[in-house]
């Protein structure tokens, strides 16, 4: 098996993790903050913008998994 075939077989494999993992942590931190907000609906605000903070975060790693994707699969034409 040449690393054209091994990088085929594995970019997509790769990419699903990332987002089965993104998905994941997304799914908890929002959990995690709308519970936060039940016992304190005063806090409301700075659960929310700690919540959208920690999302960009999560997603951000999920997008840099899919580009480092599209540039290795660059690589299996040549």
């Amino acid at each position: 098996m040449d690393v054209q075939t091994t990088l085929g077989l594995t970019l997509p494999i790769g990419v699903a993790a990332a987002a089965i993992g993104s998905s994941i942590g997304l799914g908890k931190a929002v959990s995690s903050a709308m519970e936060a907000i039940a016992r304190q609906p005063e806090a409301a605000g700075k659960i929310q913008t700690a919540m959208v903070i920690g999302s960009a975060f999560i997603e951000a790693l999920t997008i840099y998994a899919l580009l480092t994707v599209l540039i290795l699969q660059g690589k299996l034409g040549g």
